[in-house]
């Protein structure tokens, strides 16, 4: 008998799996630079229903959701054994977040969660909240995540609930299903967001990118995107940091900027994707921007465009925290193709895709930054000119042809 309760099961399911199944497709014509495409890859409906609801008619007649997805967003990202894997934040209704794996077959559609989250191993000071794995296939043959670590500032004043720290919590993996937690990043910083594990070692010691900053929300002092040594993984201290990418004064980084995923290495250099934040009358704004460090010196950056690589457009403004991108996840493909995951307004997750060698050419041939209008006005008039010019020069050939066979 086809009861209420089966019909609406039914009626969940179905929809589940037409939202799953749904093919992605390009957005046209794009900016040259990378293709968005159509639908975000993870949604807060992409749980499954056995996640939301329990299926049980005895303990849920009323087929209720039991448990709340809020969203699904700010996910690391590597390809394993020919398959696409997101490890997702998933923001659950009651604030609390936690990483859950997803997996495609082709990397922009048909991602599905596996059937349970991850258990993520506890250090002895717990964990309140944890998000935005960093996944680095390290050159010693480990998986590392690097996430942020939230707990309650206990120097907090009373009354105050929301006082945090943050700091870098670290495991690895050999396959994204057991995963050993080691001892949380040390620095001298008193708290740290956005950290990342670069993939090689640098002479012979684990590098990472920081930013150090002095509260949970403003960086204070921290002045930017930062690098450190340390001799250990399992216990590891950062004793210096130097910032290699700084903060500017009216730039889409002014407030604060991090890195986002791990480099990637090319023939140029390395190739980094950050998140720059600036503040505005409707709050913070939250955009994506590349630059590229030297090969050998790591803290040289040797190229780096002006404003944003990516910012948020349409349906991508809206959301928990509106007008943000930000991304901690890219794969490059053995074809040269790379996946771009971003999340947006803090809600879902997208992809884009380019290559390497269009990433390269937007880097080593945009114009940088020249920190005043002037200088704006200036790399704009030359793109002008040298168009004006090719196109006078076409119609001078034009009418050269058309005197000739007259």
């Amino acid at each position: 008998m086809n009861t209420a309760f089966e019909k609406r099961l039914t009626e969940l399911q179905t929809a589940y799996e037409q939202l799953v199944t749904r093919q992605n497709g390009k957005e046209m014509p794009g900016n040259g630079v990378y293709d968005r495409y159509r639908h975000p890859v993870l949604t807060a409906q992409h749980a499954p229903v056995f996640w939301r609801y329990d299926i049980d008619k005895k303990t849920n007649p009323y087929l209720m959701e039991r448990f709340g997805i809020n969203a699904a967003f700010n996910a690391g990202a590597i390809k394993l054994n020919g398959k696409y894997y997101l490890v997702a934040r998933v923001e659950g209704a009651d604030r609390k977040s936690f990483f859950a794996v997803a997996e495609s077959p082709n990397g922009i559609d048909n991602f599905r969660f596996w059937d349970y989250p991850v258990q993520l191993p506890q250090t002895g000071e717990p964990d309140t909240n944890v998000y935005d794995m960093r996944l680095v296939q390290h050159e010693d043959g480990w998986i590392y995540g690097l996430f942020c670590t939230e707990r309650k500032d206990p120097d907090a004043p009373a009354g105050d609930e929301s006082a945090a720290i943050a700091q870098c919590g670290i495991v690895r993996t050999k396959d994204l299903v057991q995963w050993e937690r080691l001892a949380d990043l040390k620095t001298k910083s008193p708290q740290q967001r956005n950290v990342v594990l670069h993939p090689e070692f640098v002479s012979g010691k684990y590098a990472f990118y920081t930013r150090p900053q002095d509260g949970f929300i403003n960086t204070g002092k921290g002045g930017g995107i930062g690098f450190g040594l340390s001799a250990c993984i399992e216990c590891a201290v950062v004793e210096e940091e130097v910032v290699i990418d700084p903060k500017a004064y009216h730039t889409i980084y002014e407030a604060k900027n991090g890195l986002g995923p791990a480099p990637i290495k090319t023939g140029k250099g390395w190739l980094h994707l950050a998140h720059g934040v600036r503040n505005t009358a409707a709050g913070l704004r939250y955009t994506l921007y590349l630059f590229m460090t030297d090969l050998h010196d790591l803290t040289k950056v040797i190229c780096k465009p002006a404003g944003y690589f990516m910012a948020p457009e349409g349906e991508e403004r809206v959301g928990d925290v509106s007008n943000v991108l930000f991304s901690n996840g890219w794969i490059l493909d053995d074809d040269g193709t790379v996946f771009i995951y971003y999340a947006s307004s803090d809600t879902r997750m997208h992809v884009a895709t380019s290559t390497i060698d269009r990433l390269l050419d937007y880097c080593l041939n945009t114009a940088a930054d020249g920190m005043t209008s002037a200088t704006s006005v200036d790399a704009l008039i030359s793109i002008i000119r040298k168009n004006k010019e090719k196109e006078n020069l076409a119609l001078r050939e034009g009418a050269k042809n058309t005197h000739v066979s007259a």
